[in-house]
């Protein structure tokens, strides 16, 4: 039988938030959210540990998070930033193994099977990974070590801020059965409330069922409910260093009903997410629309094609998503991305659109041009009366 595999999951601790008390000394021991002023319309990004006890959490309202907790220091997201900090940390993991798998920008897998002659015993070389990214940037990350990636990032939970949680191999079902049916992937409100109609309230209670029962009222996710609640995870660690989508979004700055507007912030939006992918010489065959309308209510709408990295064919598939929807409410918010990438050679540009090749040439004129002279420099006519204070 081969040896148990040691997966670690590293999660940062309110990474932007953390970011922003290390760099602004000012701010240490405040609560700090991140996400926008404090009258603004957009979501809380990050909320810093100070911030929690008032209910403060994560794609909260801004507005909510003023009212819950009003003395706090309100900053924008600094996504760049924070992106550097997010390469240091993942080069740090990479020198215990060259298995890594970023999740976002501040957590990942780390495979350290087999590393015991480098690293010593996993444990060990998880609490020296942690060590590391303090010492190197000033920042603190929760951890979890198990026999499978699951495993890993429910114990990486526990004990937030700082902690170090252990799942040692066999103890894999007595670990999970007092916790609740929700840290099962899979199980959220509806879900849940299912579960607890049936009286099953912790893993453990969900253990007890055969596994029969759970197919026959839940199809096929009742096996997967099965497996997850004994700890069974057979996923391996991936590295990739490649986005799996890339997007743009607006919150408005009040809500929106007009159809001109809308479209012409799609155009940007696609322009914007087109212009990404050139810079990564990637194409993409899935376009996704984004809605979430005044009642925070959010839907998402996706079409595949041929792989594109045209602006021009990115707006029109979003906005064929976008018109056969009523709205019923006016936008919120309103995001166009990208998925299914591919190498941008994989195309077949020609075949597509007789247009698409001259089309092509000139967005890389404009990127040429907006390296040098800075974003918004050269833009398509349609959007040179867009009323942009929305952001």
């Amino acid at each position: 039988m081969p040896p148990a595999r040691a997966i670690a999951h590293v999660d940062m601790d309110a990474f932007y938030a953390s970011v922003e008390q290390r760099d602004r000394p000012e701010l240490r021991g405040r609560p700090v959210i991140v996400g926008g002023a404090p009258g603004g319309r957009g979501v809380v990004s990050a909320a810093s540990y100070e911030a929690r006890p008032w209910g403060v959490r994560s794609a909260m309202p801004i507005s909510r998070a003023a009212r819950l907790c009003p003395h706090a220091a309100f900053l924008p997201v600094d996504m760049e930033k924070y992106q550097r900090v997010s390469t240091e940390i993942m080069a740090i993991l990479g020198r215990f193994s060259p298995l890594v798998e970023p999740v976002s920008v501040d957590e990942a897998f780390v495979d350290l099977t087999g590393t015991a002659s480098l690293f010593g015993p996993p444990a060990g070389a998880v609490a020296a990974i942690k060590a590391a990214i303090r010492t190197e940037t000033a920042l603190t990350a929760s951890a979890g070590l198990a026999p499978n990636k699951f495993l890993a990032k429910v114990a990486s939970e526990l004990e937030k801020p700082d902690g170090l949680v252990v799942v040692a191999p066999g103890t894999e079902a007595a670990f999970l059965a007092p916790l609740p049916i929700e840290r099962l992937w899979g199980v959220g409100r509806v879900m849940g409330q299912s579960l607890r109609d049936m009286g099953v309230t912790t893993v453990g209670r969900l253990q007890a069922l055969p596994r029969d029962t759970l197919v026959r009222r839940f199809g096929a996710h009742g096996a997967d409910l099965h497996d997850l609640a004994f700890g069974r995870d057979e996923r391996p660690v991936v590295p990739s260093t490649a986005p799996k989508s890339i997007g743009a979004e607006t919150t408005f700055g009040r809500d929106r009903r007009d159809t001109r507007h809308l479209h012409a912030t799609l155009r940007s939006h696609a322009e914007r997410v087109a212009r990404e992918l050139r810079d990564q010489h990637l194409r993409a065959a899935t376009i996704t629309l984004k809605l979430r309308f005044a009642d925070f209510s959010t839907i998402t709408r996706a079409v595949s094609g041929e792989p594109t990295q045209d602006g021009l064919e990115i707006f029109r598939r979003a906005r064929d998503l976008f018109d056969r929807e009523t709205l019923h409410l006016a936008v919120r918010l309103l995001g166009v991305s990208a998925s299914g990438l591919g190498p941008e050679d994989a195309g077949q540009l020609p075949l597509l659109d007789p247009g698409a090749v001259k089309r092509d040439r000139v967005a890389r004129a404009v990127d040429r041009l907006t390296d040098r002279f800075g974003e918004g420099a050269v833009r398509p006519a349609s959007l040179l009366d867009r009323d942009d204070r929305d952001g």
